[in-house]
């Protein structure tokens, strides 16, 4: 049994204007809230709190002397309002399309106030995770001192939004929604290249190719752990990623971030395309010092960050590793 805590927000306004007063739930790992840094992860769309341990998704990068050190760090993860992990369906929301990107990091805002945290030491996130980084980061310039925005961007391309529009037909239109909607994604995330690589076109049967088994086979299991409202909702939220919508321009809202920004992106990502990335760190470069960019170097595309983690992991290591360091400093001060 999973152990969630919870956040109420009282009469929270959404950005079209839908007044809600959800239980945000979450979970910690690690040192004890308010006694070392604390992380705060943010999920992928499919993903939720769970990142550390039993079933956690980020066991490669999160844990006992892992990157990211649960001996040295408070990790903080919440499940975005609406993604079904606490079996709530209250907590469900009712028309996703009144609820946006932006909307989840006011809500994570109001949660760490209640928390009273007043400062995060970094802020992770992959994917829609990652675009709700950038979003925190614009409302909240000085409370994180790393954002790490992974396989992600700061707004949702035509190419996200048209791609989210398929997904959103299928969700509304197909006679199994969850399964036909995770095999469209499947070949979003991943790459011709990577496909061919780990298939070569053989068979499971005389009739069936292992890459249409592959692809069944994630359909099915997302049925199996998922809702058809939570999808629509993730769906939504990542084609509504945008820190501009109704500011000003991106250098403009930009500038005011005071975190360093790690941006890390994929060569092969077909979905959040390494060259956005690339023209944002220019851009911002002009104008900020604290922003770097890293590229993992795959054949598996957009999924790459859940499957290279040596190369993640050497990315990170440099930012994590500076607590420990401080840490190791002052007890040979001290001794």
């Amino acid at each position: 049994m999973i152990d969630l805590q919870y956040i109420s927000i009282r009469n929270y306004t959404t950005e079209s204007g839908k007044t809600i007063s959800p239980k945000l739930s979450y979970q910690t790992f690690g040192k004890p809230l308010h006694s070392a840094p604390i992380v705060l992860i943010n999920h992928a769309l499919t993903g939720n709190s769970n990142v550390v341990g039993e079933h956690g998704w980020w066991n490669d990068i999160v844990g006992d002397h892992k990157c990211i050190d649960t001996n040295t760090y408070t990790i903080l993860a919440f499940n975005i309002l609406g993604n079904g992990y606490d079996n709530d369906p209250k907590q469900l929301i009712e028309n996703y399309k009144d609820f946006t990107a932006r909307d989840v990091a006011n809500l994570l805002a109001l949660a760490i106030a209640q928390l009273e945290i007043k400062k995060l030491f970094a802020v992770v996130g992959g994917s829609v995770g990652g675009g709700i980084a950038w979003e925190l980061a614009v409302l909240q310039p000085q409370l994180i001192q790393h954002v790490i925005p992974i396989a992600t961007d700061w707004k949702s391309t035509d190419w996200v939004i048209a791609n989210c529009h398929i997904q959103d037909a299928i969700l509304n239109n197909s006679a199994q929604p969850l399964a036909d909607a995770r095999m469209h994604a499947m070949t979003l995330y991943r790459t011709p290249e990577s496909l061919t690589q780990k298939f070569e076109r053989t068979k499971a049967s005389s009739s069936l190719f292992n890459i249409e088994s592959w692809l069944s086979y994630h359909g099915k299991a997302l049925e199996n752990r998922f809702q058809v409202s939570a999808y629509k909702l993730m769906n939504q939220i990542l084609r509504t990623i945008d820190i501009t919508r109704d500011r000003t321009h991106f250098l403009d809202v930009a500038s005011k971030i005071e975190s360093d920004i790690h941006i890390i992106t994929i060569n092969s990502d077909l979905f959040f395309k390494a060259d956005e990335n690339w023209n944002t760190y220019v851009d911002l470069k002009s104008i900020k010092d604290n922003i770097s960019i890293h590229e993992i170097k795959s054949v598996h595309g957009h999924d790459a960050f859940l499957i290279e983690f040596d190369q993640l992991a050497r990315f990170l290591k440099p930012i994590f590793s500076s607590v420990s360091k401080s840490n190791t400093a002052l007890k040979q001060q001290v001794a």
